[in-house]
């Protein structure tokens, strides 16, 4: 049996046993076809292989595509002209935390300049899952690595929100595709407010060169930006048109600056040069964790 090297994606349908995907297969539309972009999934992480099913367990967990992926719209043709160390990745798993303080403000980081994917792009914490570990530790992990904060589990509450599928360039009209992951978003509640975490924030400048704290207000214009589409978005006029971000210099320095609410609000270019904006899966993530506070407005 060949030694495992890193945890991939293995999908089973109908109780088959489950079987490594291709990094040319799309997660989603294994699922749903090649017409819807949202599947309703049930997953583990047993034995270093990511599993994938639609046999539900509680409920099911949301896993989703952009109305745009590559993987999609790949055709036959364009699939062979891809490099063999390429076609034979298979699909990547990563985590990233949507970190909850006590004051409802969430967490979200601009990836450095210097980083080959998604340079310049508003993400939560994350990574990679390495080998053995479990998803929650492996969070936990990328949060302490990436922004200095060291939270263990008995310190938070989490929550499995929902599976984004990522394709980098995001786009075909960017490019053929390069990386292919199947993003977990785990929410994690911390019993501090945002500024008792802000605090401790020591970010990493290889992998942070800013963050930020954002509300319930300001996430909803956010994702109102979808990407894909060319309507307007409308910042309301009781937002502030800036918010306050923690840029962080290479030397790890934090300094304290403002950003225009409209920058967050940019849309996934369909060609050229990327530009800073909060990513489709984040934005995905995003509308997720607003379902989580509705039964609490409701209550307020």
């Amino acid at each position: 049996m060949e030694k495992v090297r890193k945890i991939l994606v293995h999908l089973s349908r109908e109780n088959t046993a489950p079987q490594c995907a291709r990094f040319v297969q799309s997660i989603t539309g294994h699922f749903v076809g090649s017409v819807e972009d949202q599947a309703t999934v049930s997953c583990s992480l047993e034995n270093n292989r990511f599993i994938l099913c639609d046999r539900l367990c509680d409920g099911g967990v949301p896993l989703k595509r952009a109305s745009f992926c590559p993987i999609k719209y790949l055709s036959h043709s364009e699939a062979d002209t891809l490099p063999p160390d390429t076609l034979n990745r298979g699909v990547d798993v990563g985590v990233a935390v949507l970190l909850q303080s006590a004051n409802q403000r969430l967490l979200l980081t601009r990836r450095a300049s210097s980083l080959r994917i998604f340079p310049n792009v508003w993400v939560p914490p994350g990574g990679h899952v390495e080998l053995d570990e479990k998803l929650l530790d492996a969070g936990l992990r990328e949060l302490k690595e990436e922004t200095g904060l060291k939270l263990s589990p008995d310190e938070i509450s989490s929550q499995l929100l929902g599976l984004w599928e990522s394709v980098y360039p995001p786009m075909l009209s960017i490019g053929l595709p390069k990386r292919h992951h199947i993003v977990t978003y785990i929410l994690l509640k911390s019993c501090q407010s945002h500024l008792q975490l802000q605090a401790c924030l020591r970010p990493d400048p290889a992998e942070v060169s800013a963050c930020v704290w954002v509300d319930a207000g300001l996430v909803e214009v956010v994702v109102s930006a979808v990407d894909g589409e060319n309507d307007s978005v409308q910042i309301p006029t009781d937002l502030p048109q800036t918010i306050s971000v923690t840029e962080v210099s290479p030397h790890g320095e934090l300094i304290e600056t403002l950003l225009p609410v409209s920058v967050l609000c940019n849309r996934a270019p369909d060609h050229g040069e990327d530009i800073e904006r909060v990513s489709t899966g984040t934005k995905f993530a995003l509308e997720l964790w607003l379902k989580t506070l509705e039964p609490h407005s409701e209550m307020g």
